[in-house]
């Protein structure tokens, strides 16, 4: 094995930068060369093999010991980063020289099914195997390329922590370290005002950042997608948390993908991706709550919880996951997948992540009548729970 590709997919998370720091520093004492792919999957997509070399050169980049000293300190990704499945490019994304050169994809209608452009693009760059760093839609496909053959490694990021097969992915730690600190600052001025705050933030389908982060802070009541808000029942709670507050206020953290009844709160279509656009459930229930005469205020974390430098266990994580790639490669493991399992790192089948999404278990960590974490069975679970 000669050279590795290297690529980030989907949303930025810190510590992205840290983990391609390892894999280069590592392959470098192995005497194999790293190819950054740059937009993620789109890098590879927008390869024209009839365009100018110097059209297609922008695509990609040799990362080397001096292009990558001193990143791990710094969020975002040098490789920047887009959110596409190659196997399901919708027909608005689909470059204009794939058209009538590639197969519908059998996984979405109106869909194309770009995996043999994929596979001739890594020959054509002679890469011998990828690293692809990414959350669950990400490295879904990575799983895909594999069962054609193609050596990969996969890496899970993503701030939800919901890749199957993992417990923990790069990026969670800081976004619930970021987290909790925004709802202590939020919490000074609902107290002041005397109001309800609802903060949202990320989870579309697992609700565990809003739940640890809410744990942690001590939020009155937070609300998941795993369980379905009655508002009637919520705003009753919320009042009494109120209520009984000698400072008359209280704080409800919400995750982008909770939901009221049977009615998910979507915005702005789908996503290059096919995917629905959650979000804007805090500012209903917030809206609910003003109706009502209660006062309330409403505030979005959003972007903020992906920005900035990683914290120590991201950074950690991250370069320990990079170090484990190359070091699978070493071995020639292909196909499989870094993770921690049950507290400590491990390797799984890169499959796995098609097996499900993990989600909280509602059994020992939440309290779906009084919307609220509850933490029972912690001996014997991992110190983030």
């Amino acid at each position: 094995m000669k050279n590795i590709a290297v690529l980030t997919s989907g949303g930025d998370v810190p510590g992205l930068n840290a983990c391609i720091k390892a894999i280069v520093t590592n392959s470098e004492e192995n005497g194999w060369k790293v190819m950054g792919i740059k937009r993620g999957w789109m890098g590879l997509l927008a390869y024209d093999f009839d365009a100018s070399p110097e059209k297609n050169q922008k695509l990609h980049c040799n990362l080397g010991i001096n292009d990558v000293r001193g990143i791990e300190n710094f969020g975002g990704t040098i490789l920047h980063t887009s959110r596409f499945n190659p196997k399901r490019i919708f027909d608005a994304h689909l470059p204009d020289f794939l058209r009538g050169k590639v197969p519908p994809s059998t996984d979405a209608e109106g869909a194309w099914d770009c995996t043999d452009h994929i596979l001739k693009v890594l020959a054509h760059l002679d890469i011998d195997l990828i690293i692809p760093i990414g959350g669950d839609g990400s490295l879904r496909f990575a799983a895909h390329l594999h069962s054609k053959d193609f050596p990969v490694i996969s890496i899970p990021k993503t701030m939800d922590n919901d890749v199957f097969g993992t417990d923990y992915c790069i990026g969670f730690s800081t976004c619930v370290t970021r987290c909790v600190d925004s709802i202590n600052k939020i919490r000074t001025t609902a107290a002041s005002h005397e109001r309800v705050a609802i903060i949202e933030l990320f989870g579309r389908y697992s609700g565990e950042p809003a739940l640890i982060a809410g744990h942690i802070a001590s939020a009155d009541r937070v609300l998941i997608p795993e369980v379905p808000v009655k508002f009637d029942e919520f705003k009753e709670l919320i009042t009494r948390d109120r209520r009984d507050n000698p400072d008359h206020y209280a704080v409800t953290v919400v995750a982008e993908g909770a939901y009221l009844d049977d009615s998910e709160i979507v915005h702005g279509g789908l996503d290059t991706t096919g995917r629905k656009r959650l979000g804007g459930i805090g500012k209903i229930i917030a809206n609910g709550l003003i109706e009502q005469k209660i006062p309330t205020l409403n505030q979005s974390l959003a972007y903020l919880l992906r920005s900035g430098e990683p914290d120590a266990l991201d950074k950690l994580v991250a370069t320990n996951f990079g170090t484990m790639a190359i070091q699978l490669a070493q071995k020639k493991e292909w196909g499989k997948m870094t993770a921690i399992v049950n507290g400590n790192y491990a390797v799984v089948d890169a499959a796995r992540v098609l097996e499900g999404q993990t989600r909280i278990d509602l059994g020992s960590m939440y309290d779906p009548k009084a919307y609220r974490p509850k933490i029972s069975n912690i001996l014997g679970r991992a110190m983030y729970l």
